[in-house]
């Protein structure tokens, strides 16, 4: 049996009803997959560690484990099948495109998913014959059939069931800006680091980058388990209102992270909003956090998972708008920048390889799409630089949100903004050098440049859109439109040479 570094939990699709005395264990540790990239060193530090302690945790239930390095996966597989010779060798679906074609070319008996609570051929089905595949749709439509949240009826989980409260969606009051009172948010739990965790760094390629592990990742199911507890019990109840805020005093505010835990399998999908619900029933946790977070696990995160598998694998190559900049040195680390925002959002990736959705959406992914960087290059960035990124993670949400590289089919309109959402949401522009409300000048905020510069050069496309057509003729009407389109010249070169 073939466990994949990203299905490391016991109860998983092959693994669910393995049994020690009959079944033998392959875990493949990849060269290649780990040279494939630069690795912010915690993301690599993350799986690998992971991937090891839970062939340990098998050995201790009884299995045989084959637990191998080797130059690829492919290699790995064919040294074990050489040594064991199996009868047959069976592995749960891959997260990922290329590896369940890796699988079939090697002919492995594959086993169902159920890493997720709606596999993607499901998605598949709910999707067929729709114009457009509104998320909206797609989570009250998990909301009824998993029961989350929901008033009961005598139908269950039926087409008639209704949410709790009359309301399915609370987001609205889930966007506040950051509070203007030192409101400490609890600390993440870390776990101290031992002879394995420093065994790991040591094999990890000598190119990664950022701040070594501090503890922040658990790499035990035990101890994910116990952040989860931690997130239910001492910061959900502060999740909902600020989920959209940026602060200078905190990177992690009141956002659980656990989404590394549940994209590798030491947290499964249906115990983390299993958790969630009984803190709503309890009295623990009020409707708008319960739903802002639930909406994220049943609704954004699977149906991210659902329109991957739909789209792919031409997915990969959506590029509307003909963004072909590469990665601006800031983001790979090799750059600093007087654009504090970003300055704040890198520390926090070097630090903890993490931001959370608003910082990758409206200020690294924002600037890249206003800047035009390769949206592939800017998926395969993000993809080395998180500790909870995978492909089928980062190609819709780079690919189809931040990007808007495929014209609309998952985001009806570009998540373009200048310097005054920012400043709305967050903290940083009270601290920054350049000004928010100038669009020219070597002062002005380059976001708010960039953003005119945006509608400007994709008039055409952008003005046919009722969502921003507005924007795009008030850009029309800009008396210094020449000026900012010059500026934003500028602004792009320096972005390009990491002097901004």
């Amino acid at each position: 049996m073939w466990v994949l570094g990203d299905q490391l939990n016991r109860g998983l699709g092959a693994l669910r009803d393995a049994d020690p005395s009959t079944h033998r264990v392959l875990l493949v540790e990849s060269d290649a997959k780990l040279a494939s990239k630069r690795w912010h060193v915690q993301r690599a530090h993350f799986v690998v560690t992971a991937m090891r302690r839970f062939a340990g945790e098998l050995g201790d239930a009884g299995f045989e484990v084959d637990h191998r390095r080797a130059p690829t996966l492919r290699d790995g597989w064919r040294a074990h099948v050489e040594e064991f010779s199996p009868v047959e060798v069976v592995a749960t679906e891959p997260a990922s495109w290329d590896g369940l074609a890796l699988l079939r070319s090697l002919d492995v008996t594959v086993v169902r998913s159920n890493q997720f609570l709606c596999h993607y051929e499901d998605f598949a089905r709910w999707a067929e014959g729709r114009t457009t595949l509104k998320m909206e749709d797609f989570y009250r439509w998990q909301r009824r059939r998993l029961g989350y949240l929901m008033e009961p009826d005598a139908g269950g989980s039926g087409s008639d069931a209704q949410p709790v409260t009359g309301r399915w969606n609370y987001d609205d009051e889930n966007r506040q800006p950051p509070p203007k009172t030192d409101n400490p948010w609890p600390s993440p739990q870390r776990s101290r680091l031992d002879d394995l965790d420093r065994e790991v760094l040591a094999d990890l390629p000598d190119d990664c980058w950022g701040a070594e592990p501090d503890g922040t990742w658990a790499t035990t199911r035990r101890a994910a388990l116990a952040r989860l507890r931690h997130f239910v019990d001492d910061v959900l109840p502060m999740f909902g209102p600020h989920e959209d805020a940026m602060v200078e005093r905190s990177w992690h505010l009141a956002h659980s992270v656990l989404s590394p835990y549940l994209n590798v399998g030491l947290l499964l999908p249906g115990e983390v909003c299993d958790a969630v619900q009984q803190a709503y029933d309890e009295g623990h946790v009020d409707i708008a956090s319960a739903e802002g977070f639930i909406r994220q696990v049943i609704g954004w995160r699977e149906y991210v998972w659902g329109v991957y598998w739909l789209w792919m694998p031409d997915y990969r190559s959506r590029n509307v708008l003909g963004a072909d900049r590469p990665v601006p040195p800031v983001f790979r680390g090799d750059a600093g920048t007087d654009m504090n925002c970003v300055h704040q959002c890198m520390t926090t990736l070097h630090d903890h390889a993490y931001n959370h959705h608003i910082q990758r959406l409206m200020v690294l992914g924002n600037l890249a799409m206003l800047h035009g960087v390769d949206p592939w290059a800017m998926t395969d960035w993000m993809w080395s630089s998180f500790v909870d990124a995978a492909e089928w993670v980062m190609l819709p949400n780079v690919i189809g949100m931040s990007q808007w590289a495929d014209g609309g089919m998952m985001a009806t309109k570009p998540y373009a903004a200048g310097g005054n959402y920012i400043d709305t949401m967050s903290d940083y522009c009270s601290g920054c050098r350049y000004d928010r409300k100038q669009r020219v000048g070597e002062d002005a905020c380059p976001f708010t440049t960039l953003y005119w510069d945006f509608l400007a050069r994709h008039h055409d496309r952008l003005v046919r859109n009722p969502r921003v057509a507005r924007q795009v003729r008030a850009s029309e009407r800009l008396s210094d439109l020449p000026a900012v389109r010059e500026r934003a010249v500028e602004v792009r070169a320096m972005l390009d040479d990491g002097t901004l």
